[in-house]
């Protein structure tokens, strides 16, 4: 199973695909969290080199933790 990212285009925030209700999208940010619903047309694609940016900062975080 791939891992699906989108942009939320409301607010700019970066997520993860968990699931599909309805007319929304349930999303995670990178890393986990809460996750949000977001309307399926407020949803934009998420360039790679975000996705990518976004992964190394949460590795980057991880390796700081004592």
């Amino acid at each position: 199973m791939t891992e699906e990212y989108v942009i939320d285009v409301r607010d700019g925030r970066l997520g993860q695909v968990m699931g599909r209700e309805g007319g929304y999208v349930q999303l995670r940010p990178l890393g986990g969290g809460l996750e949000w619903d977001c309307p399926a047309d407020a949803l934009g694609e998420a360039p790679p080199g975000e996705v990518l940016r976004a992964r190394v900062r949460l590795i980057n975080a991880e390796g700081r933790l004592p």
